[in-house]
């Protein structure tokens, strides 16, 4: 069973959410949906440089000269 101030910060959240979050869809996104070219472009940015992340990093990688040879003079 809950008590008074159980039912009283369930009753305040009820409403924030009810008046705070809701209206058309797409409302609530941390992006505009209005120009779909600005929005298509975005997305090949975001997926992109997380799709080529791990290849920049290989590739840098193998570009480092190798401590160990260096210092052995290989």
């Amino acid at each position: 069973m809950m008590n008074k101030s159980s039912l009283l910060a369930r009753q305040i959240f009820t409403n924030f959410v009810r008046k705070h979050h809701g209206g058309s869809p797409g409302e609530n996104l941390p992006f505009n949906l209005g120009n779909r070219y600005r929005l298509t472009a975005w997305f090949c940015v975001f997926f992109g440089s997380g799709l080529a992340a791990p290849f920049l990093v290989l590739r840098h990688q193998l570009l480092k000269k190798p401590f160990l040879y260096t210092a052995l003079n290989i």
